[in-house]
């Protein structure tokens, strides 16, 4: 099983290079929907008590269900955003310490995540699904972590008149081509593949690959903010989030050692904490 795993992607690389000789377009839209398709996030079964603690609403957005989740309390609004491979869960912790607090908290599942509904998630995507809960529940402030750290940014870039007051970025991402990169060594495809690849996504959304660029956005952004990031995070590179911060007119930047990735930690919690009671 683990040698199946292991050449899976080769298998599936070959296959797409196969296609583009015989049907470019197909293999096109086959690639990125590949490059879109989660591969975890579903709730599982320890988790759902937890969520079922919520006020819970489904929101129709482009025929696809988003799950919605709200703790009430008397203070400003907070909308979370969470990761790829994700759900909601993930910001327990967080979420009952801001409920002490009196915060009340926002947050939804991504399509293809959680319990909402869809096969596919691509920051564009994430940022109008982020647009909407905004819309619907208007927060104050807004925390997203990793890919929902871009779909943030690019929300604050996409819709600077928004009403957020105070935005969080925990572990972001920066750079697509970085990752477009990755995905092309994992499954070892052309740099012809990739080239007409970008020119699919700026055709979708208006960007090449070297464009959508988080740094390049954050350069829009005058709400105060906050990063935090880990210095040896393995997923979103740290120099990566000191462009953003570099860019960012009105921004704190924390640095974190041996977090990780994920920065579950208390000491983030309360850098959080101390950043919305400014």
């Amino acid at each position: 099983m683990s040698t199946l795993k292991k050449y899976a992607p080769l298998i599936k690389g070959k296959q797409l290079l196969f296609l583009f000789l015989l049907a470019p377009k197909k293999a096109l839209k086959k690639a990125f929907i590949l490059f879109c398709t989660p591969r975890a996030g579903k709730v599982l079964p320890d988790q759902a008590y937890f969520l079922e603690e919520a006020e819970d609403e489904v929101v129709i957005f482009n025929n696809l269900e988003i799950q919605t989740y709200r703790w009430a309390g008397n203070g400003p609004t907070i909308l979370l955003v969470h990761g790829w491979d994700s759900n909601t869960h993930r910001w327990k912790t967080l979420i009952e310490k801001l409920h002490q607090l009196d915060f009340t908290i926002i947050a939804f599942d991504a399509p293809a995540h959680g319990y909402s509904s869809g096969k596919t998630l691509h920051v564009p995507l994430y940022t109008e699904c982020v647009q909407k809960i905004v819309a619907l529940y208007r927060p104050n402030h807004i925390i997203g972590h990793s890919a929902g750290g871009m779909a943030t940014i690019f929300h604050q870039f996409s819709y600077p008149d928004s009403e957020i007051e105070k935005v969080i970025i925990l572990a972001s991402p920066t750079k697509l081509a970085s990752i477009m990169n990755g995905y092309q060594k994992t499954l070892k495809l052309s740099d012809k593949f990739i080239q007409a690849l970008n020119q699919y996504f700026k055709d979708q959304f208006g960007f090449y690959f070297e464009e959508f660029s988080m740094a390049e956005f954050a350069k829009n952004i005058e709400k105060p903010g906050l990063i935090i990031h880990d210095k040896y995070d393995d997923i979103a590179p740290y120099d990566e989030a000191v462009e953003i911060a570099k860019n960012w007119k009105n921004v704190q930047f924390k640095t974190t050692e041996n977090f990780g990735h994920s920065l579950f930690f208390d000491e983030v919690d309360d850098m959080i904490i101390n950043f919305l009671k400014l």
